[in-house]
Order: structure tokens, then C-alpha cells, then sequence
């Protein structure tokens, strides 16, 4: 699936001038959404001005600028639900394989997830653990997460000021023994921490009722496995979590979001000014359940990918606003724990690995539903940033913010295969599948970090530590 913009030498040259340079092109997305011909140019790692044609009038001469015509330059994503799993677990994903594959997808920033790791990041010792594993691995910036489980609620104040963005929680199993699920009890002991903070609380949002139907009798039947996660343990997740939200006044973030029913109570809730946000995932919005082959365990996922009907509904709740925007939940393993061979559904590991194909996946269904290249930055970029708290310096294009960018073509058809997967283990659902949207170039800081086919400027990345203050 990959192809270059050709030049690439001297794209990295130019990103080495150490004065002002731009990048031009007759399609930019703008800080106010619109796709506009222009030049941004950039100096010391930072935008210093978006301008908009005629450029060759307002840019002076014996500045260098390299044309890309009509490709798309675009903010970098921001990913911020990616398991990366070092250490600990890095057979199953790491730092440098991961944010190879962030760079090759346009992703410029992610933030790790607290699971999945060893130790699980719940103590400001787990943390700083975490910082010396990723030292020296970055190609991209990387914050990271918090969790709350029970018992740590003590343990919140000193990972705020280590530099978490915020604090997870599971309302269920989380698959993990050492990330137990927090109850009431403990979100009701961690919120006002968080609150006072100025951390949001992310959720997993499966409440389990024990109401299950029968999982059926065919293990390899993926309609067996979701009748085994109900759509109404996600909302009664959700319920409480916008009870909480209103009694507390802390910030609530629901991540993945399956369930198409629940988007009325949080339309409600942000009508009512809760600080209550959510994301959904490209598997979501692009895979539906029918389509699920039996025994492809690549697909399974918590909560489980649904039906067409609630994939729709998905769709219009992202187009309203209810949902505010879409990230991977790259949640990565070893083949030997999907167990593909066996295809059993009840005993795989649940996750999507999907880092480096969120751009081309989601772009892929939103054009054929008419929506727009800023859409999808604002979907991917801007309001991802905002939730990390990054939302002075990263998601935009814009003077004073990081010169994050990815080039790309919305026009070009990619046949996604594993000769050109980044991430540590080639086993997705996308594989095979034909995409539309080719990712060209990604500067991090102004820095090229991915040109079509491998990452010239080698792990220049940065760990992000705590959220942004900058005016």
C-alpha cells in the first residue's frame, strides 16, 4: 500500500533548514475548517504562518518551498486511545513498532493507555517506569493515561503531577487481572480527585447485568459472541456515568462507543452542560456485524462491533456532535492469543489492531456519505487534541501550534497488506480490504518522520508530560 511523493531526499533536506521554509499546496485544511490553497511555513519546529494564495506574492523568494500540488496537508492526528503495552508485554506491541505505525498513518501524537503494560499504569512509579521504557523509542509525541482501579484513589494526586492526561476506569473485567474494574464506590472516591485536578475520568462503558442471552452454541459464530455483550450493558454504563458526572462535576469521557442506543441520554447529558464527551472507533463506523466471517477472531472486539442499523445510527450521531470524535483503540496481541486457526470468539483476545489505517478507513466511509476533509481533521485532529488537554499546540494548523502534519491523497485507492504494516503483528481486520486515502509524508515538529516508505529522521518523538498551559 505504499507509494511516495517522490523527492525525498529533499524533503528531508528542506525540513533541515535551519531558517524559515514552507510546504505548499492547493488544498490545506485550516484552523477554521476550511481547504484552502496556501503555504505553511515553519520555523524552529513551530508554524509561524498559514498563507493563503497568491503565495508567491507574500512569500519571499529566498525562502525554500516545496510545491506538493494538489495533495492534502492537513494537521497530524492525534490518537489518544492506543495500547501500546511496553514493557511488559511488548511481544504483544511497543514503542517503536507502534509509533512507526502511528508516523506511516499521519498519526503525529497518541497516548497510551495504562493497561496491558507491567506494571499497569495506576501509581506514579508505574508511570515513570513507563517514561524510561519509551526513552529513545519515539517517532511521534506520546502522553500518557492514567487508571483508576479500586484502591489507588490515593495514588491520583501524584499521577496528575507526574503528567497523565487523565485517568481510566474500567466498568467491567477488563481482561487484565492487575487492572481490576472500579465500581461506584471507586469512581465516587476518584472523580472529585480528578475534578480538582483538571483530569477528565475516561471510561469503558460495559456495565455487566447479568442479563446476558445464552452466547449460542457455535463458538466460531461471531453472532454468538455478540449476543454475549448486550448493547444495554453499555447503556446502563453510560447512565451511571452521567449520574456521576452531575453529582461530582467531573469531566467524563466514554471511549469506543458501540452502542447507537445510548446517544439520546448523552445528547441529553451535554444539553444539560455536563463536561461529557465520547469517541467512537473506525471498526465501528466501517465493519458491522453481518459481515463478520465466522471464526475471523481478528474482528472481536469489547464491546463488539454491531449491526448495520446501529452502525448508521453511529454515523448520524457523529455528524450531530453527540459523538465528538474517532480514534483507533489499537488494542494489539499475539497471534497465538487471537487463536485465528481455532477461530473461537470466547476465547480470543478482544482488540482491533488498527493503528496506521485509521485515516484511510475512516476517510473511506465518510466520503461515500458526503462528509468533508475537515470533518475528518476535526473528527482526527482538533477535538482529540482538546480531550488530551493538547489543544493549544496540537490538532491545528495554525500560527504558534507544532508543525504536525501529514501529506496525503484522499484520491488514491490502497490495498491494505502486510509487507507494509508498521505495528508489531500483521493481524487485522483490514488486511485484504481496498481503501481509499494514501498517506504520503509525516512531519513531526517539523520534522520528517515517515515519507512514503520509512521514517528518515529516526525516533525524534517526545513523551508529553501533563496537559497543555501555554496561552
Amino acid at each position: 500500500m505504499a507509494r511516495t511523493i517522490g523527492a525525498r531526499a529533499h524533503l528531508a533536506k528542506l525540513t533541515a533548514h535551519p531558517g524559515l521554509w514552507g510546504l505548499r499546496s492547493r488544498r490545506i485544511v485550516g484552523p477554521d475548517g476550511r481547504i484552502r490553497p496556501g503555504t505553511v511555513l515553519i520555523e524552529e519546529g513551530r508554524i509561524r504562518a498559514l498563507v493563503s494564495r497568491p503565495a508567491t506574492a507574500t512569500v519571499p523568494p529566498d525562502i525554500p518551498v516545496e510545491d506538493l500540488g494538489t495533495r492534502v496537508i492537513a494537521p497530524g492526528l492525534v490518537d489518544c486511545h492506543v495500547h501500546v503495552n511496553e514493557p511488559g508485554r511488548t511481544d504483544w506491541e511497543g514503542f517503536a513498532t507502534a509509533t512507526r505505525a502511528a508516523a506511516a498513518g499521519g498519526v503525529t501524537t497518541l497516548v497510551d493507555m495504562p493497561l496491558n503494560c507491567l506494571p499497569v499504569t495506576t501509581t506514579r512509579a508505574a508511570l515513570e517506569e513507563k517514561r524510561r521504557a519509551a526513552a529513545g523509542q519515539l517517532h511521534v509525541d506520546v502522553g500518557f493515561w492514567g487508571g483508576v482501579i479500586p484502591g489507588n484513589a490515593g495514588e491520583l494526586a501524584e499521577l496528575a503531577a507526574g503528567g497523565v492526561l487523565g485517568c481510566k476506569a474500567f466498568l467491567i473485567h477488563s481482561g487484565i487481572d492487575e487492572f481490576p474494574n472500579a465500581t461506584e464506590a471507586d469512581l465516587r472516591a476518584a472523580m472529585p480527585i480528578l475534578r480538582d485536578a483538571g483530569l477528565p475520568l475516561l471510561a469503558h462503558a460495559e456495565l455487566d447485568l447479568g442479563e446476558a442471552p445464552a452466547p449460542g452454541t457455535d463458538p466460531r459464530a461471531y453472532a454468538s459472541y455478540l449476543r454475549s455483550r448486550p448493547a444495554a450493558w453499555e447503556d446502563a454504563a453510560i447512565a451511571l456515568l452521567i449520574r456521576l458526572a452531575r453529582e461530582t462535576g467531573c469531566a467524563v469521557h466514554v471511549v469506543h462507543l458501540s452502542s447507537a442506543a445510548s446517544l439520546e441520554q448523552i445528547s441529553r447529558a451535554k444539553a444539560d452542560g455536563l463536561h461529557f464527551t465520547t469517541e467512537t472507533c473506525p471498526h465501528y463506523l466501517c465493519l458491522e456485524a453481518e459481515s463478520v466471517p465466522d471464526g475471523a477472531t481478528e474482528y472481536k472486539c469489547a464491546p463488539p462491533i454491531r449491526d448495520h442499523e446501529n452502525r448508521e445510527a453511529l454515523w448520524r450521531g457523529l455528524k450531530d456532535g453527540v459523538i465528538d470524535f474517532v480514534v483507533s483503540d489499537h488494542s494489539p496481541c499475539t497471534p497465538a492469543l487471537k487463536g485465528r486457526e481455532r477461530g473461537d470468539f470466547a476465547e480470543a483476545w478482544g482488540g482491533i489492531a488498527s493503528l496506521q489505517l485509521g485515516l484511510p478507513a475512516l476517510w473511506t466511509e465518510a466520503s461515500r456519505r458526503g462528509h468533508s476533509l475537515s470533518d475528518v481533521s476535526a473528527w482526527m485532529s482538533a477535538r482529540p487534541a482538546a480531550l488530551a488537554g493538547l489543544g493549544r499546540r496540537k490538532g491545528q494548523i495554525a500560527p504558534g501550534f507544532d508543525a504536525d502534519l501529514v501529506v496525503w491523497d484522499p484520491e488514491a485507492e490502497v490495498e491494505v497488506d502486510v509487507e507494509h504494516l508498521h505495528f508489531r503483528h500483521k493481524v487485522s481486520p483490514y488486511v485484504g480490504r481496498r481503501l481509499l486515502g494514501r498517506v504520503e509524508a509525516t512531519f513531526l515538529r517539523g520534522q520528517l518522520v515517515y515519507d512514503g516508505s520509512g521514517h528518515p529522521a529516526g525516533p525524534v518523538g517526545a513523551p508529553i508530560l501533563g496537559r497543555d498551559t501555554r496561552a
